[in-house]
């Protein structure tokens, strides 16, 4: 029978060492499972399915809208309402306010993927978030192109 050498020992040790290890964190993700994203899609439905079961406390009172469920008007958001939609930060949302300053109001939530940096995938997420109204400036952007 074949003796193993230090070095082969060692190595077997360590390859046994890793399995063991693997095997433990495999084990502490069974009993400590991830927590939800506090932001994700899952979260939100779960936010709204609680809203709905329990609409008020028990004074009779309705609790307060849930913020992520109310819509950004594209045509009158700030760059801090912009900023707080999912997959926009700061610069995503002056490119927005930059284009509805040059080109005028949006006329539907997709004019959304003329901007530079917002993609079918981040589309995907803003399209229940975001609505169209009229603007403030629409008067102004439609006198000037007669």
């Amino acid at each position: 029978m074949p003796t193993l050498t230090r070095a082969e020992r060692r190595g077997a040790l360590i390859v046994l060492a890793l399995f063991a290890l693997g095997a433990a964190h495999d084990a502490w993700r069974l009993v400590r499972p991830v927590a939800p994203a506090a932001h994700g899609p899952a979260a939100i439905a779960a936010r709204t399915a609680a809203a709905v079961a329990a609409p008020g406390d028990s004074t009779g009172t309705a609790s307060p809208p849930d913020a992520a469920a109310e819509r950004v008007d594209l045509n009158r958001a700030d760059a801090r309402a912009l900023d707080a939609l999912p997959g926009i930060g700061p610069v995503i949302a002056g490119r927005i306010l930059e284009r509805r300053s040059r080109q005028g109001p949006f006329r539907t939530p997709e004019d959304l993927l003329a901007v530079r940096g917002i993609g079918p995938a981040v589309f995907a997420r803003l399209r229940d978030r975001v609505s169209v109204g009229p603007s403030d400036s629409g008067t102004v952007h439609s006198a000037a192109r007669r």
